[in-house]
């Protein structure tokens, strides 16, 4: 466990804009849960859980497929994850839901490409994020933050810089490491997204010994005018492949808000040969620089803060492609949860895999808990 101190903003529910702070030193592994790939809901095929999200109202979570409309169409899912602070009893599917265009349609396939996704519960609407995609000569799909309905219809897209547009040349986003990550603010006003590693004009993808400069990207979710940018630098990848020379990649893969200025960040180191290294980090944008006016990275600049919350490494289970995170129900007894999910990429090697935690509050830590508006207080150890 690693002991850091931490606050988060839990809303309740149907409270969307109010926030209770909460001390979070660390988490406590509850268990988990394996799909296997290949398995089957709705006449889709499950897998490549990119984003997931819970909502307090119906006890549910909502989760995000990145299927490209290759296997089916681009789509998300309803779903129960039920645990308490002993065990993981299972998971269990309810509905799935086809992402429209803005005429309506599905997507036709290799035309998008969803990592992420958000319930907004003041609006009952969804925010999600397309990754782009950058082949050259021809195939430069900008990445994006859409607003849909429940039904997955089109809302609105929010204004992304052009800055962030696939282009070729060394401008914009690289293939796969663009908008992994989505999170709205614990007031509910500001929409956040952030490419999972640099653009090609700001640095460096992340290698062995080498860190990667992303950008995290503010949106005014009332207007979807582009605000504040910043600056997160990605661990570098943890070890050699095996063989050398082999793939290898670590990249901030999801944003979770947790009070005005902080959040939690996930990285993913994966080598092959070696498998799959994840961490949950505390990082915030107090006093980091606003990156916004400048296309290309400037010379100088100050950095979002970061600091270990937890090495899922130490767990002592084999980790899939973990790219989810949300904050989940209170407890029986009493504490938060938090989960996160794994996109299996769809491969037969990997799996889909949901992990639950207990929430570990600081010692005297006095919070407000409950759903529906039903709160109590309690000290914690």
């Amino acid at each position: 466990m690693i002991r850091s101190s931490i606050v988060v903003f839990i809303a309740l529910a149907g409270l969307a804009s109010t926030a209770v702070a909460q001390d979070i030193p660390g988490l406590r592994y509850i268990g988990q849960h394996i799909i296997p790939t290949g398995a089957q809901f709705g006449s889709t095929t499950v897998g490549g859980l990119s984003g997931i999200d819970y909502d307090p109202t119906s006890n549910s979570y909502y989760a995000i497929s990145d299927d490209r409309s290759a296997l089916n169409p681009a789509r998300f899912y309803n779903l129960n994850f039920n645990f308490d602070q002993n065990s993981v009893s299972g998971v269990a599917f309810n509905t799935v839901t086809t992402l429209q265009r803005p005429d309506g349609t599905a997507f036709p396939a290799n035309q998008v490409d969803p990592e992420a996704i958000r319930f907004d519960r003041s609006t009952g609407k969804f925010f999600w994020s397309s990754e782009g995609e950058r082949v050259l000569p021809s195939n430069l799909q900008n990445p994006f933050v859409r607003e849909m309905n429940a039904d997955g219809s089109f809302s609105r897209e929010l204004s992304t810089p052009t800055r962030y547009n696939p282009t070729a040349g060394n401008f914009g986003i690289v293939r796969n490491l663009a908008f992994e990550s989505l999170t709205l603010s614990t007031d509910g006003a500001t929409v956040y997204t952030a490419t999972e590693n640099a653009l090609l004009q700001d640095g460096p993808q992340a290698g062995v010994g080498v860190a990667s400069p992303s950008r995290v990207l503010s949106f005014n979710k009332a207007t979807g005018a582009a605000g504040a940018e910043y600056v997160y630098v990605t661990d570098p990848v943890l070890v050699p492949t095996v063989p050398a020379g082999q793939f290898a990649t670590n990249g901030l893969v999801e944003l979770l808000a947790i009070s005005p200025t902080e959040f939690l960040s996930v990285e993913r180191s994966f080598s092959t040969g070696v498998g799959n290294s994840i961490k949950i980090y505390k990082t915030s944008i107090l006093g980091a620089t606003d990156v916004s006016a400048f296309d290309t990275l400037p010379g100088s600049y100050t950095a979002m803060t970061k600091e270990l919350l937890f090495n899922l490494d130490t767990i002592g289970i084999t980790l899939d492609n973990i790219e989810g995170i949300s904050l989940g129900p209170v407890l029986p007894n009493g504490s938060r949860s938090l989960v996160v999910v794994s996109d299996n990429n769809f491969a037969a090697t990997q799996f889909t895999q949901f992990i639950a935690f207990e929430v570990i509050p600081a010692p005297g830590a006095v919070a407000l808990l409950g759903l529906a508006g039903i709160g109590a207080s309690r000290r914690r150890r």
